[in-house]
């Protein structure tokens, strides 16, 4: 195995086990203050978020806002249907069904 490969996997260690270790060295006396918490049940969403929306808006990396853009309609149809049903199955077999649909009959 090359040495780069193997420096990269020894810091990404580090680092995730120090980020780790010092939180519960921060928080191990006191606890995690009731601000914190709430702030960091938003992570997730957040993250999420960032991770998702360009590939939706800018899929070959340009803006794109249109009917042709086939990732931001079914993005769209499942986020509609998270929001109103609140069900996992239900979103991404609708996000799939319209993406299938859509590539299926414009392409």
């Amino acid at each position: 195995m090359r040495t780069e490969i193997v420096g990269i996997i020894l810091g990404m260690a580090a680092v995730t086990f120090l980020t780790r270790f010092g939180a519960l060295a921060l928080f191990h006396r006191t606890g995690i203050p009731s601000w914190f918490g709430r702030w960091c049940r938003h992570l997730p969403t957040g993250i999420l978020t960032a991770l998702v929306v360009p590939g939706l808006l800018m899929p070959s990396g340009q803006l794109d806002i249109s009917l042709n853009n086939h990732y931001l309609l079914a993005g769209l149809a499942a986020a509609f249907m998270a929001y109103r049903f609140q069900n996992i199955l239900l979103t991404l077999g609708v996000g799939f069904g319209v993406m299938f649909s859509l590539r299926g009959l414009w392409m």
